[in-house]
């Protein structure tokens, strides 16, 4: 079973847990759940996985890389691929979208749309 050197990064429990619930992105939150739920004893990688739908192949990783390269190394950093075919709307934008036009009553039903 691989362990959660915390310690040699300066870290505890809490921390883990502190950037579970508060890191910006929600892969990174989704890692340091993982770790923390690790280190506290309650689940291993496998049943980790398990449980959030992953495989042992991904949470693996996130175990060997934060013990050798430390916390900053599990932060989501978009390295490439397609851009998203979704942006996120502005403010002022709605994302709903509009009604369809409403029918009029004098339209006879063979021939609407044409």
């Amino acid at each position: 079973m691989i362990r959660i050197e915390m310690q040699k990064w300066g870290q505890s429990l809490d921390d883990l847990r502190r950037l579970a619930l508060q890191a910006e992105h929600p892969r990174t939150r989704e890692r340091f759940l993982a770790l923390s739920l690790i280190a506290d004893g309650t689940h291993n990688a496998t049943t980790w996985a398990d449980q959030f739908g992953r495989q042992d192949e991904t949470v693996l990783p996130w175990l060997h890389t934060y013990n050798t390269k430390g916390p900053d190394a599990l932060t989501y950093r978009r390295t490439g691929g397609p851009a998203p075919l979704l942006r996120p709307t502005s403010p002022d934008n709605s994302s709903r979208s509009s009604s369809p036009p409403s029918r009029s009553t004098t339209d006879c039903p063979a021939t609407a749309g044409r």
